[in-house]
């Protein structure tokens, strides 16, 4: 197979690399090692994600810095004020990996306003009293924004996963040297519990995981999907998923678990294969392409556990 390479919405990702500085590992070992490959949900019985059940950023970026031998200061809430206060004492000392921010509030970018267009992740390499200037992953390298409108993306009011706003992290360091294929092999416990559907954090009412979760968005694009649940699918969700789990398949690969990266690598096949009938209203073959879809997650997480031990 070969290994796909290119634009991506990998913002966390991109993000922890670029604080992180050049020892940073790949982005598809970054990925991986947040555990967003490792599932799918439907949250709240309306949103689907093809990530694990019950993951969200925040848990995987913290899953990363820890496997990868950083720790750094997480810190959030209080008012806009304080919180730009706290922004600016940060980047006196490095830069600073902003997140959630809407995507939707950052002002240099083409057709915003548009408040609620998405969770984002960013870099804040400098902030005075009245600008912040920022590397956004999104394709806007020295982006500047106005410190009060920076704030607003920041607050991310939009966003429910973190339940806090203005959440940053700071002062990166490195506790430990960790070579990359060791830091994946660590990861693969995670992985099996992630498939496994066991998360460790409370889910909404309504929430299904893996094979339930695509079998009842078959059953909602059966009945009339939402046209903001197929913009979702179609500008963001099945690519993302498709490139999550092809560069999973990469890693396994790495460690040389051929089993388990074909089983991810035939996964990514099946969401990228969702692409085309989503998009041109092929309805019947998206439902049909989503049960196809649904036990290749139950695959994959046998076949890990048969190559690398009773891990979950």
């Amino acid at each position: 197979m070969i290994a796909y390479t290119g634009s991506g919405p990998y913002c966390y990702t991109h993000s922890l690399r670029m604080v992180i500085g050049p020892d940073a590992p790949p982005p598809a070992v970054v990925e991986t090692l947040t555990g967003s490959p490792f599932g799918a949900q439907l949250v709240a019985g309306a949103l689907p994600f093809f990530d694990p059940y019950g993951w969200d950023p925040e848990i995987g970026l913290d899953t990363a810095v820890d496997l990868l031998g950083w720790t750094c200061e997480r810190s959030a809430g209080g008012s806009a004020r304080a919180a730009l206060d706290r922004l600016r004492a940060a980047c006196a000392h490095g830069p600073v990996l902003a997140g959630p921010v809407d995507m939707g509030l950052l002002l240099y970018r083409p057709g915003t306003p548009s408040p609620g267009e998405g969770d984002h992740y960013v870099v804040v390499l400098a902030a005075d009293g009245a600008t912040v200037l920022l590397h956004d992953p999104h394709g806007h390298p020295y982006a500047t924004l106005p410190a009060r409108a920076f704030a607003e993306a920041w607050r991310a009011d939009s966003v429910d996963y973190t339940g806090e706003p203005f959440v940053m992290r700071a002062a990166f360091a490195r506790r430990r040297t960790v070579d990359p294929a060791a830091a994946l092999r660590r990861s693969l416990p995670g992985a099996a519990r992630w498939l496994a559907g066991r998360g460790d954090r409370p889910v909404p009412d309504g929430s299904l995981g893996g094979a339930e979760a695509l079998e009842a968005l078959a059953a909602q694009v059966e009945q009339g999907l939402d046209a903001q649940v197929r913009e979702l699918l179609a500008a963001f969700g099945v690519r993302l998923g498709a490139r999550r789990l092809g560069d999973a398949a990469d890693c396994l690969a790495l460690l040389g678990l051929e089993r388990s990266a074909a089983a991810a690598t035939e996964q990514s096949r099946a969401l990228g294969a969702l692409q085309y009938p989503l998009v041109t209203g092929d309805d019947e073959g998206l439902a049909a392409g989503l049960r196809r879809a649904a036990p290749g997650y139950r695959r994959l997480h046998e076949a890990l556990c048969a190559e690398a031990g009773p891990l979950g």
